[in-house]
C-alpha cells in the first residue's frame, strides 16, 4: 500500500514588504534583491502571530471533522519554538480539536525538521493504515533589521495530512540522507537571531545536495532524465537553482531546460513569501504543483531537504491520479494577492514588537483566524476569530 501526502496547504500572514522598497531604503540596487537573491516580497507577521497560529491556520484549511477522529499524531517541525519544554504541537492539537488519544510533539534540526516529521508520519501510517498523521512545518525566519540575511526573511507554515492511499503524492522508500557536524548556521539559546557563515552555508548546501543526489543515483539507478521535476529547500530562491545547476551536466540540454523550467515554477510562491525554514521545501512543492502546466499523474518528483548543521535528504514521490482536484490553487493565490503592503517604517516597527515577558500582560485583536488574544502569567492564550471553511472534504 502506498503512503504519502493526501492534502497540503500553506498559510502566511496578511502583511508583506516589497523588496524594491527595502532595497531603496537600505541604499542597495533593487536588482541585488530581485535578481541576485531572487526575492520580490517578504511575508511579515504581527506580534500576535507565532508558529502556533501559523500552523493552526495552515492546518485548519485541510483538517475535516472526520480527520479529527482519525489523527493519531500531530507533529510540528520548527526551529522557531516558543518554549524550551512544551511543544507547539500540543497547543495546535487543542486548537484543532483533534481526538485526545494522540501523540503531539516537535521535531528540530534546523530546516530539516519538517522532512523528519514527514517520514516519521509515513512510518506510523505504514503500520496503522486506517489512521492519519498531521504534519506541520511552521517557522519565522528572522535575521534582524539591516542584517545580511534580512532580504531572505519570511514567515509562514505548511500543513500536510499523511495517509494511506494518498490523493496528491505517494512517497517512496528510497531516501538517502547525510549528517555532517558543520557550523554554517546556528542559534545559541541566548541569541535572538541566528549566527550565519554565509559562504560556508552556501557551499555546504550545494555539496550536501551533490552527495545525497549522487548516492541516491548509485543506489536506485535513477538519473536526472528520470525525474519530471525536482523540488528543493529554498532558503532564498537562487540557492536551490545553484544546487540544481551543479549537477545539470549529468544530462542533455533538453532535460536541463525542462528541469530549470520546473524549478522556476516551484519558486513562484517563495519569491513572494521568503524563507519558511522547515516549510520552504514544501511551499516549493505546492508552488510547483499549482503553477506547472506540464506535470501530470504518475510523474516522478525528486525532493531535496536540507537543514544547516547539517542534515540533508533526497527522496522521491509520485503524483497520484487526479491530484489536481485536491490542490488549493485558487485560495492560495487569493491569500497571496489579498495581503496588505507595508512601508519600511511600518515593517521595522512591527518587526521590533515583542510579547510581554516576566509575568507582564497584554491583550490583542486580530483579523486572521487563529491568533493570540492575550498574554497573562507567562501564558499565551489563543482563539479562533473567524471560521475558516476553506478545507477539502
Amino acid at each position: 500500500m502506498k503512503i504519502g501526502i493526501d492534502r497540503l496547504s500553506f498559510f502566511i500572514p496578511n502583511l508583506y514588504l516589497d523588496m524594491t522598497e527595502l532595497a531603496n531604503h537600505r541604499g542597495d540596487d533593487p536588482a541585488k534583491y530581485h535578481i541576485g537573491i531572487g526575492q520580490d516580497q517578504m511575508a511579515l507577521n504581527r506580534v500576535s502571530e507565532d508558529i502556533i497560529t501559523l500552523g493552526a491556520n495552515a492546518a485548519s484549511r485541510i483538517v475535516t471533522e472526520q480527520d479529527r477522529e482519525l489523527i493519531d499524531m500531530v507533529i510540528v517541525g520548527t526551529e522557531s519554538g516558543i518554549d524550551h519544554s512544551k511543544a507547539s504541537a500540543v497547543i495546535i492539537h487543542h486548537l484543532l480539536k483533534v481526538q485526545p488519544f494522540a501523540r503531539s510533539f516537535e521535531v528540530k534540526e534546523a530546516c530539516y525538521g519538517g522532512t523528519a516529521a514527514l517520514h516519521m508520519a509515513k512510518e506510523y501510517v505504514k503500520n496503522h493504515q486506517d489512521r492519519k498523521v498531521l504534519v506541520i512545518a511552521s517557522d519565522m525566519a528572522r535575521y534582524g533589521l539591516a542584517s545580511g540575511g534580512e532580504v531572505t526573511q519570511g514567515v509562514g507554515a505548511v500543513a500536510m495530512m499523511v495517509t494511506a492511499d494518498p490523493r496528491i503524492l505517494t512517497i517512496e522508500d528510497d531516501s538517502t540522507f547525510l549528517t555532517e557536524d558543520i557550523y554554517d548556521f546556528w542559534r545559541p539559546d541566548y541569541s535572538e537571531f541566528p549566527i550565519v557563515d554565509g559562504p560556508l552555508s552556501n557551499s555546504t548546501y550545494i555539496e550536501s545536495f551533490q552527495k545525497v543526489w549522487n548516492h541516491h543515483k548509485e543506489l536506485t539507478g535513477l538519473k536526472l532524465e528520470d525525474y519530471d521535476a525536482l523540488s528543493f529547500h529554498i532558503p532564498y530562491t537562487k540557492m536551490g537553482k545553484k544546487a540544481l545547476q551543479s549537477v545539470l551536466d549529468q544530462t542533455d540540454e533538453e532535460n536541463q531546460t525542462r528541469l530549470l523550467e520546473r524549478y522556476e515554477e516551484s519558486i513562484r510562491y517563495s519569491r513572494r513569501v521568503g524563507n519558511l525554514y522547515t516549510g520552504s521545501l514544501y511551499l516549493g512543492l505546492i508552488s510547483l504543483l499549482e503553477n506547472s502546466q506540464t506535470l501530470s499523474s504518475g510523474d516522478r518528483i525528486g525532493l531535496f531537504s536540507y537543514g544547516s548543521g547539517a542534515v540533508s535528504e533526497f527522496f522521491t514521490g509520485y503524483l497520484v491520479e487526479g491530484y489536481q482536484e485536491f490542490l488549493m490553487t485558487e485560495s492560495h493565490q487569493e491569500m497571496l494577492d489579498a495581503r496588505k503592503q507595508v512601508t519600511v517604517a511600518e515593517y521595522e516597527a512591527i518587526f521590533s514588537e515583542k510579547l510581554p515577558e516576566n509575568g507582564e500582560s497584554a491583550e490583542y485583536t486580530s483579523d486572521v483566524p487563529f491568533s493570540i488574544y492575550k498574554v497573562e502569567n507567562d501564558i499565551r492564550y489563543y482563539k479562533q476569530y473567524t471560521q475558516n471553511l476553506a478545507f477539502i472534504s
